[in-house]
Order: structure tokens, then C-alpha cells, then sequence
């Protein structure tokens, strides 16, 4: 394959990074002509072909394309992200190694109408007020981690301090199919804004990578339009 992306930077300290990639287009075309005992013919053939498979919800060929990356992002973006089961997943354990002094502080932070869950940008000067309780608190919650573990506390129980702003790594595999329905998700306007600029890297990526299957997807999938024959 080609050389990985780039490291795309997320958030305050997070990243996406590309680390493996198998399949791609041709790959989906392949799964689904083998039914028929066929395979590629002309491009222009083989990307209609994958545009009426995903307008007509014929999703099994997209399996056989997957992505491996490396991600890094706050606990509370990882339990969400957590939830799209059909990968696989392998994180950092504060249980071995040490965690780094690294938690997300929001440029801005949202207020919230209960009923409705519609989001505002909350206004100076209780943005800066608040914010700077925040980090002075993620500051006592490792400084009393660091304390902990030089008093001789395993790391499994010295890590309970830590908030959820934390930032965690893993890696993850996943199937091109699987990933399109990560991404009609956390790109979904109602998605929270965090987890939603990870999904728009990742988008990024898959449209570098699989560009007829992203097209497709974006048309299809996201807009809802209607197969034409």
C-alpha cells in the first residue's frame, strides 16, 4: 500500500493516524461480482456497480476493505466511540503504564436547554472563570495521581482519580462497511461536537482512500438520495 497519512491533529492534544490499510474499491467490486463468477471491467461500469450496492443497502462487499488506525482522544469521546462494536479495539492500560498529564480543555464551553438539548457557545467572562476552575482541577487530580504512585499505590488504583477529560490511545480496525456507519453517526449534526471533529478526519481519510465508495456514500447514505436507473 501506499505510505500512511499523515498524523491529523484533533482536539487540544489528539490525533488520527492511518496506520494500515487493505482493499479499497476495487475490492468492494470484486466481493460483489464474484457472485456472477466475474470481476473488474471498466471503471466506469465498476463505479456504478458500488453506487447501486450502497443506494440499494447490498453492503456485505464493503467488508473487504478495512482500515487500521491509531487514534488518541479524551476518555469521555472514547466510551462514546466504544459503543460502535463491530471493530476491533486495543487501548492504552492505566493498569501498566503510566498516564500522561494531557486532558481536554474546550476552547469554548457549550450551555445546555434541558428539553430540547440545543447547545450555545457560553458567553465571557464565565467561559474564561470556568474554564480556568477546570484545568486547575485536572492540575490537583494529577498531582494527586503523581502522589499516589510515588507512595507506592498500583497504578490500577492511582488511575481512579483521573478524570474523564484524560486522553487515551488506541488502535482500530475496522471494515469499510462498519466505518460508513460510524460515520453517518458522529457526523450527524445531533453528534457531539468532540467526537464529531474526529469523524470528520476520518472522513478525510476514507475519501483519500476509497473515493468512489465515499461519493457513494455521501450521496446516497448521507443525503438520502433515491437510486435512478
Amino acid at each position: 500500500m501506499e505510505e500512511p497519512l499523515r498524523e491529523i491533529a484533533v482536539l487540544d492534544h489528539g490525533f488520527v493516524k492511518l496506520v494500515d490499510f487493505m482493499g479499497g474499491d476495487m475490492a468492494v467490486v470484486q466481493a460483489a461480482r464474484v457472485s456472477f463468477g466475474k470481476g473488474v471491467t471498466e471503471p466506469e461500469r465498476d463505479r456504478k456497480l458500488l453506487a447501486f450496492l450502497l443506494a440499494n443497502r447490498h453492503e456485505t462487499p464493503f467488508e473487504h476493505s478495512v482500515f487500521k488506525f491509531h487514534i488518541k482522544c479524551p476518555l469521555f469521546v472514547a466510551r462514546q466511540w466504544f459503543r460502535h462494536r463491530i471493530a476491533s479495539y486495543n487501548e492504552i492500560s492505566g493498569r501498566y503504564a503510566t498516564l500522561n498529564e494531557e486532558f481536554c480543555l474546550p476552547e469554548v464551553l457549550r450551555t445546555q436547554k434541558a428539553k430540547n438539548y440545543r447547545y450555545e457557545r457560553m458567553a465571557e467572562p464565565e467561559n474564561s472563570v470556568l474554564k480556568g476552575k477546570m484545568a486547575a482541577f485536572y492540575q490537583a487530580a494529577y498531582d494527586l495521581y503523581r502522589e499516589l504512585l510515588q507512595n507506592g499505590v498500583a497504578k490500577e488504583h492511582a488511575r481512579m482519580v483521573l478524570p474523564l477529560a484524560l486522553y487515551t490511545q488506541f488502535y482500530w480496525t475496522i471494515n469499510a462497511r462498519a466505518l460508513m456507519n460510524f460515520l453517518s453517526l458522529r457526523l450527524d449534526k445531533h453528534a457531539q461536537d468532540e467526537i464529531r471533529h474526529y469523524a470528520e478526519a476520518i472522513a478525510g481519510v476514507f475519501a483519500e482512500y476509497m473515493p468512489w465508495t465515499f461519493d457513494a456514500f455521501k450521496r446516497y447514505v448521507v443525503s438520502g438520495e433515491k437510486w435512478i436507473e
